[in-house]
């Protein structure tokens, strides 16, 4: 059982929701996010509020699920990554679960 995670922009929603039924992932959660992206360099600390950032309506997905359907779904990530013009691919990562209940 492994952790997997996806962050889109809000308007790749859809297609997230696309790819975690390609890899045959019927079950996740999702909830709407901010994404933050400075364009300079300047010490977050200066900025804890992030003024000068531009901020992006995002999504956040997570489900527990089986490696080889996660296997499935990062090869349709990236096929989907590939094929899109956006400065904003969809990321995932993916966590092992030590234990679970």
């Amino acid at each position: 059982m492994k952790l997997l995670v996806l962050t889109a922009v809000k308007s790749y929603e859809k297609e997230a929701i696309t790819l975690f039924k390609k890899a045959e992932i019927n079950a996740f959660s999702n909830g709407e996010i901010n994404g933050f992206k400075t364009d300079d360099h300047e010490n977050l600390i200066d900025n804890w509020f992030s003024s000068s950032s531009e901020k992006v309506k995002s999504i956040l997905f997570f489900t527990f699920t089986e490696e080889d359907k996660i296997d499935s779904f990062l090869k349709e990530l990236e096929i989907f990554n590939q094929n899109i013009r956006s400065d904003n691919p969809l990321r995932a990562i993916v966590l092992n679960i030590e234990k679970f209940q």
